[in-house]
């Protein structure tokens, strides 16, 4: 039989963003679970041959219009187009007569927000972008953050420091580290992209700020880079970018066969959150285990132990314990062993890994003993658990909110401690 007709359809993304890349992965589940044929154009980086796309003698496009050098670019074009960004306030400012499927900032803002209320804080903030025309998306979600805080009558705290560049990083942190000195505590910070998050935490570690008992933080992205990329595990907002390229695909689709639908906006919901370690506040009122636990969350994987805690917080191993005891009710030994499982379960729910590769990552003397505390603490192996995070996350797919690291048993451990 014959191959019937394939379009050709370009997908304006850069390939080298987490959020770019979902939507592509959306566009391509969508062409895998359809009979639709298409051939596509990609660049790793498409705005290095930008130029001259609109003559591009295609027959469609999907484009990321949160770049507003791409919007520019392809406003002549004759080619059907489908049009994907974030969310906007006003009806004015999305773009006239292109199909446009949003993520929505004001979900995405929201269910940060809430996750950070549950969490127990009295204190919130944001850390946005510097105002420009590429950081609409950014901005549009500083307009979310503020009117969140001012329905719950308090005074919305927003900081856009710099932009990170080589020249001015250490300016960026400095100045990172004196606006988060003079927040209120204990505060919950949420950034408006993952890769500000994780310049968050370094800046707390830098500045001796105890994460999450002092400031506690959420990203937006669920990028796998800043997870790997940061000492305590961050917790992020999933956007539904996958959603968003099957939707958009669809659309382009639909249009491809004569359906106008040159005015249709859809605004798709963030998938979940995943929950980490750099917003899991527990009130501590004791100066020294809060210190130690901020120790302990950012060395654990690197095999120290309770006397090493307890120099670094500057009194004995046995008040240290005793402290510990009245506070939160187990040792510093446990403490160190919780953070270095959560290290261990976050490792096994990405991938196949090599089961001595995680427990030598993660702090644990050998593989066997790693199989031993995850019977004791989870009631299965290290491979059982990662089987049940499979079927956990095909199962729970479509909940608003998303734990996909952690078993529910684990999960009230954590909290109850």
């Amino acid at each position: 039989m014959a191959r019937s007709h394939a379009h050709r359809i370009a997908l304006l993304f850069n390939a080298n963003k987490a959020f770019d890349r979902d939507v592509i992965l959306g566009v391509a589940d969508y062409l895998s679970g359809t009979r639709t044929q298409w051939d596509l154009f990609l660049e790793e980086d498409f705005r290095l041959r930008l130029a001259g796309i609109e003559k591009w003698q295609g027959d469609g496009i999907i484009a990321d219009f949160d770049d507003p050098v791409v919007a520019a670019a392809l406003a002549g074009t004759r080619v059907p187009l489908v049009a994907v960004g974030g969310s906007y306030e006003h009806p004015a400012d999305y773009p006239a007569v292109v199909p446009y499927v949003a993520t929505d900032n004001v979900k995405v803002i929201k269910l940060a927000y809430e996750h950070l209320i549950e969490s127990g804080l009295p204190h919130f903030a944001l850390f946005s972008l510097p105002e420009a025309s590429e950081n609409r998306w950014a901005q549009e979600r500083e307009k979310a953050f503020a009117a969140l805080v001012q329905h719950d009558h308090a005074r919305p705290e927003i900081f856009r420091g710099q932009c990170t560049r080589a020249p001015t990083w250490n300016q960026a942190v400095r100045e990172q580290i004196a606006w988060l000195h003079r927040l209120p505590k204990p505060v919950g910070i949420i950034a408006v992209t993952d890769a500000r998050a994780r310049q968050l935490l370094q800046a707390c570690a830098l500045a001796g700020i105890a994460v999450p008992e002092q400031v506690a933080v959420v990203g937006i992205d669920n990028d796998p880079l800043a997870r790997v990329l940061t000492r305590i595990p961050l917790t992020s907002v999933i956007q539904g970018a996958q959603e968003m390229g099957r939707t958009a695909a669809h659309l382009l689709d639909r249009i491809l066969h004569g359906v106008p639908l040159a005015t249709t906006r859809i605004l798709v919901p963030p998938a979940g959150i995943n929950v980490q370690a750099s917003s899991r506040h527990v009130p501590a009122t004791h100066p020294h285990v809060m210190r130690a636990r901020h120790y302990i969350r950012q060395y654990a994987c690197q095999g120290i132990k309770t006397d090493q805690v307890a120099n670094y917080v500057g009194i004995s191993r046995s008040s240290l314990e005793s402290h510990f005891r009245q506070q939160v009710g187990y040792s510093v030994h446990d403490e160190i062993l919780r953070a270095r499982l959560d290290a261990a379960t976050a490792m096994l729910a990405q991938d196949d890994c090599n089961l001595a590769d995680v427990a030598h990552k993660c702090g644990f003397t050998s593989s066997q003993y790693m199989h031993l505390v995850f019977k004791r603490e989870l009631g299965c192996s290290p491979r059982g658990y990662q089987q049940r995070v499979r079927n956990t996350e095909r199962v729970h797919d479509d909940r608003e909110h998303v734990e996909p690291r952690l078993p529910a048993a684990r999960r009230q451990a954590i909290h109850a401690a």
